[in-house]
């Protein structure tokens, strides 16, 4: 068993309250989770309006089905008009 953490930092720069930047990452969580089969969960920046942080969690018997899993997943992040990734990283446990 392998499991594959990727940690995601992204700037909502056009929120304006904490109501907007929910409902950006509230829709990507979503999104992401019923398309690649994993967990996610905003881990930090709670209070910042323009910034979040979602920690995506995934287990499967091979870690290179996991890397192009999560590789997916980055992918989709740059591609999304509403938030701008700033920084990932990936860990293994």
């Amino acid at each position: 068993m392998v499991v594959g953490v990727l940690r995601v930092r992204l700037g909502i720069f056009e929120a304006r309250s904490l109501k907007d930047k929910r409902r950006v990452t509230q829709s990507l969580k979503a999104r992401l989770g019923s398309r690649h089969n994993v967990s996610v969960a905003e881990i930090d920046d709670l209070d910042h309006r323009q910034a979040a942080t979602l920690g995506v969690a995934m287990v499967a018997n091979e870690a290179r089905f996991i890397q192009r899993s999560l590789d997916k997943i980055v992918d989709e992040i740059r591609a999304s008009g509403r938030c701008s990734l700033i920084d990932y990283e990936i860990e293994w446990l």
